[in-house]
């Protein structure tokens, strides 16, 4: 028998595209211009290091401008390939639009393994391909802006920044040609946490809704749950931190590159990761069982599987073995089109990419909002609302003391309700109602629609009749 052969990554997200846009009704042509990615650039450049010149080449996408500016990381990796950008584009785009970001899609990347040069190297080469993509406007605040993504992280975005300042010395919205950076370099608290913290509160806004646990097959809240984490990177420590410190989670197994560990009494994340910064692994952590082969922990019996590192892990050759319910999708494109058919066959509901792993870029939104605005979220008000608290505040002190009341506020309370909300604060508060607004407005869809089978095809719905819209407002 011969077995069906596996779509690449740009051609599953073609594929669940497709299958969604069948469901909508759009003029002739519409659906194909959403779909097709506008214009790819492909840049070659050299950078002498070591004595020698190396030549790297780079990649920048846009797959949609039915609104601008177009938004999307930058990642370091040796399997960066055109296709592989596309495909990130297009999510960008579907992303943006569903969590009502005003943004287009992009993506871009550099074929290139960082951990191959020191920060000095890596600097040059950075600042070049920032140069090579910002002097044809592939880097702008009004057109282009990048963030961080797989191999790339606040100091590559500072130096992206300087760059561009450098070429755009007037531009006094400088700062805002890029977002993911350090916060004394224009930055914003809370974007470093931002995706890990998207996909928790993603899955509390799914457990919030007991009809969708039980499609599941699962009950209750997400204490004592399950979860085994794919990628101990920025997204998957974070999410994992969170989910078990915060939620109560058992984070019961986690899966890197030089194998997995496994606890069914739950894992010390903090703990784990300040070991695979020591070690660079997991291998040898205390407490847990290490699994030579790291892919077999994905099949383990669990309640939620977390995918948060690459695209494709889960795929037509394991998805019949995967024994997950409900899988989160916090890296992009981790399960394949033809797994996806697999396990949405068998009842596992996944929370798609496009939301789950949203957090990135409504965060960086909201940092390039701050860079436009030119001052930091809560500086106007955090004091105002400090006074108004105190207010009450007093007014209940003295009715308790005018009516010989036997209580007081406790001081617990009154610290919390005093402190006016600063920048972190409100970045979480904004984040969470982009959350909950995202995926109420999926689940409307999924449950109203007879022909919409999962929260994919839903999330993917709701995506390209947003789109089509901005576009027919154009005149398309």
């Amino acid at each position: 028998m011969q077995l069906a052969k596996e779509p690449s990554f740009r051609q599953s997200v073609d594929i669940m595209f497709n299958r969604a846009a069948s469901l909508v009704e759009l003029p002739p042509g519409l659906k194909e211009k959403i779909r097709v990615c506008n214009a790819t650039y492909t840049v070659r450049f050299g950078v002498r290091l070591r004595g020698e010149l190396h030549t790297f080449t780079g990649y920048r996408s846009v797959h949609s401008e039915h609104m601008e500016p177009v938004k999307g990381g930058i990642r370091y990796a040796t399997s960066v390939n055109q296709d592989e950008v596309e495909a990130l584009a297009a999510l960008m785009t579907y992303k943006c639009a569903l969590v009502e970001t005003p943004f287009g899609g992009s993506k871009g990347g550099l074929c290139i393994d960082p951990t191959e040069w020191d920060a000095h190297e890596l600097e040059l080469i950075t600042r070049r391909f920032a140069y090579e993509l910002t002097k044809r406007d592939l880097i702008n605040p009004a057109q282009n802006v990048p963030a961080p993504d797989m191999g790339t992280g606040e100091r590559e975005m500072a130096w992206i920044a300087d760059q561009y300042r450098r070429m755009n010395t007037t531009d006094i919205n400088a700062s805002a040609c890029v977002t993911g950076k350090p916060t004394h370099a224009g930055g914003i608290q809370g974007r470093t946490e931002a995706t890990g913290r998207g996909v928790q509160y993603a899955l509390q806004e799914f457990f919030r809704h007991p009809e969708d646990v039980r499609t599941a097959g699962l009950d209750g809240g997400l204490g004592g749950k399950r979860v085994i984490v794919q990628g101990l990177g920025n997204v998957g420590y974070h999410a994992a931190l969170f989910l078990s410190e915060e939620d109560g989670a058992l984070i019961t197994g986690v899966i890197e590159r030089d194998g997995a560990v496994v606890n069914e009494s739950g894992l010390n994340i903090a703990a784990l990761r300040l070991h695979m910064a020591e070690t660079g692994g997991v291998r040898g952590f205390e407490g847990a069982t290490f699994v030579e082969r790291g892919s077999e922990v994905l099949e383990y019996s669990c309640d939620i599987l977390i995918p948060a590192a690459l695209e494709g892990v889960i795929n037509m050759q394991n998805a019949e073995h995967i024994r997950a319910p409900l899988i989160i999708e916090a890296a992009n494109g981790p399960v394949t089109a033809g797994a996806d058919d697999i396990l949405r066959k068998r009842g596992c509901v996944i929370v798609p990419d496009m939301f789950a792993n949203a957090g990135g870029v409504t965060v960086s939104y909201f940092e390039w909002v701050k860079n436009l605005s030119h001052i930091r979220f809560g500086r106007m008000q955090r004091r105002q609302e400090e006074a108004r608290h105190m207010l009450i505040v007093d007014e209940l002190d003295r009715l308790s003391k005018s009516h010989d009341l036997e209580w007081t506020l406790g001081k617990d309370f009154r610290t919390k309700y005093l402190r006016g909300a600063g920048e972190l604060e409100l970045v979480r508060s904004g984040l969470d109602d982009t959350m909950r607004g995202a995926y109420q407005a999926m689940r409307e869809v999924w449950h109203t629609r007879q022909d919409v089978p999962d929260l994919r095809t839903a999330a993917y719905l709701v995506s390209i009749e947003r789109v089509a819209l901005s576009y027919q407002s154009k005149g398309l």
